[in-house]
């Protein structure tokens, strides 16, 4: 696994989202992208996979596209590739280049499992230094849970690190449950982003990324199949 870096800002936050739970990351970071002025600076690249990119609007969307915001000095890492399998790799290379930027901390974001029906999504935090700027705005930390995935190993792995987990009510695409980690960025970050777009285009959102993902999914899948068929 490589990362590429064509720029490399310093004393940046970073803000990492994988495919999880009701893709409420990967819905978030999708919208940021499109809120925010920012410019592709790098990728992620794995060779363990199927060489595969989504083409969407004429436009090639790679499976782990790192993009900079100069305003607020932030990193995005764009992820619509399936992360099952590689948690601890991915871990690794998000560290790494928190130390080549320097970064002052990083910020995954996650999709939880709601412990029953609520109307609307709630949002916790967990923080390694900044636990006290969070509750200053109305998040609570998260006491008890099981964390999966890449901020799984994130958690374990890295040392400045805040982590945004939001109530999804499916395991379908939760854009509600997106729009409420982009509130709670919105208020810690001070982005001055409007979340209520996410909310009104809850269903582009969901369709596109969902279509990605699946499809990606379905590669992989595929070319296990025919590795299988060769065997024997």
């Amino acid at each position: 696994m490589e990362i590429i870096l064509n720029k490399k800002p310093k004393k940046v936050t970073i803000i990492e989202g994988f495919p999880g739970f009701g893709l409420v990351a990967t819905i978030a970071c999708e919208f940021l992208l499109d809120h925010l002025k920012t410019e592709q600076i790098g990728k992620i690249i794995f060779e363990e996979t199927q060489p595969m990119v989504a083409i969407h609007d004429t436009k090639v969307v790679e499976p782990l596209g790192i993009f900079y915001n100069k305003q607020y000095n932030v990193v995005i890492v764009h992820a619509v590739a399936p992360s099952q399998g590689k948690e601890w790799k991915l871990a690794n290379v998000i560290n790494e280049m928190a130390k080549k930027l320097d970064a002052k901390e990083v910020i995954s974001l996650e999709g939880v499992g709601a412990g029953g029906e609520v109307k609307e999504s709630n949002a916790f935090y967990f923080s390694s230094e900044n636990g006290k700027k969070f509750s200053k705005i109305g998040i609570k930390p998260l006491k008890e849970g099981i964390i999966m995935g890449v901020t799984g190993a994130m958690l374990i792995k890295a040392n400045k690190l805040s982590c945004i987990f939001a109530e999804a009510h499916t395991n379908m695409p939760d854009s509600k449950a997106a729009a409420k980690i982009i509130e709670v960025l919105d208020k810690y970050l001070g982005l001055k982003v409007d979340y209520g777009p996410l909310m009104e285009q809850a269903d582009k959102f969901q369709d596109k990324l969902q279509g990605m993902i699946e499809n990606g999914q379905k590669a992989q899948d595929m070319n296990i199949k025919k590795k299988l068929s060769y065997v024997g």
